[in-house]
């Protein structure tokens, strides 16, 4: 008789620690809340998360607090400290240093050259559409110097509420490792939701192609949007940020709008960083939204 209370009191135990578990766990634990669930839609990645920006609930989410790379979703944190420390009409010149830079990560570029002028604006634009990590370099220099402009931005990172936020480089890049650079799906998505209330940023994001002409210190350019749900045209997408990098995977950080509902979501790592399951795995989840919650 004492066996089988013994066992009946480690087993009372047992349920006790895997239910708390499951609520430390679960998103309605965090200080966004939670959408009764419905089935998941068919997603790639590992992590991801799915949410109604307008009032912070979760619909659906996967891994949400794990860190991890996001490459060139950096830029967003990158954009949202230029914007907000403002002179957008400043010329600025392009550094000699994008060349090694650029070179040593094999980095996705704006096509800029050394010695030409833009301004910070056109800068924006060249370093969010064709994820130009020369135009983030740029930036970061004329913003920074290069270790304030990190500074800036993990400082901004902790002011918005992103406990699990990292940045050691302004492009994403692994710089000086693949991990250094890190965050997790919870806070990306408050991340997308802040910057997307910037006006000049929503702007920026939702353009599929900007075309600067030839003249006053620069070259003919024309920057095309790299965003997968932008370039193709799906109904409704409004930004905002595509990333990836040998151990970040393709990522995306996405937001659309229907009407009067929006959607806001991440994906991480859902295919290998040169293929476009990103894209594939945003239009599952914003599809499984819309019919499930919108």
């Amino acid at each position: 008789m004492r066996s089988t209370g013994k066992l009946a009191g480690v087993v009372t135990i047992f349920l006790a620690v895997v239910l708390a578990a499951f609520v430390l766990s679960s998103p309605a634990a965090s200080a966004e809340s939670a959408a009764p669930a419905a089935a998941g839609p068919s997603v790639s990645a590992p992590w991801a998360l799915l949410a109604d920006p307008t009032n912070g609930v979760w619909l659906l989410s996967r891994h949400a607090f794990a860190k991890r790379p996001m490459g060139s979703i950096t830029k967003v944190m990158t954009a949202y400290v230029v914007i907000e420390t403002g002179g957008l009409n400043r010329v600025i010149t392009v550094p000699q240093g994008i060349v090694n830079y650029d070179l040593k990560f094999d980095a996705s570029t704006a096509g800029l050259v050394p010695g030409e002028k833009f301004t910070a604006l056109q800068l924006l634009y060249a370093m969010m559409l064709p994820s130009g990590c020369d135009a983030a370099f740029t930036l970061a220099t004329a913003y920074g110097p290069w270790n304030h402009f990190l500074a800036k931005m993990n400082a901004t990172a902790k002011r918005l509420g992103l406990p699990r936020t990292h940045f050691s480089d302004p492009a994403g890049l692994p710089n000086p490792g693949q991990y250094s650079t890190y965050s997790d799906a919870r806070d990306l998505v408050r991340m997308g939701r802040l910057a997307m209330q910037l006006p000049l940023f929503r702007q920026i994001v939702a353009t599929r192609s900007y075309h600067v002409a030839a003249g006053n210190g620069h070259r003919l350019h024309t920057w095309v949007n790299s965003n997968g749900l932008i370039s193709g045209h799906y109904p409704g997408a409004i930004g905002i940020k595509p990333g990836g990098t040998a151990a970040a995977g393709a990522c995306l950080l996405f937001e659309a709008r229907r009407g009067t509902k929006i959607l806001i979501g991440v994906v991480l790592d859902s295919s290998a960083f040169d293929k476009p399951g990103n894209t594939a795995d945003a239009v599952n989840l914003l599809n499984w939204g819309w019919t499930h919650y919108a």
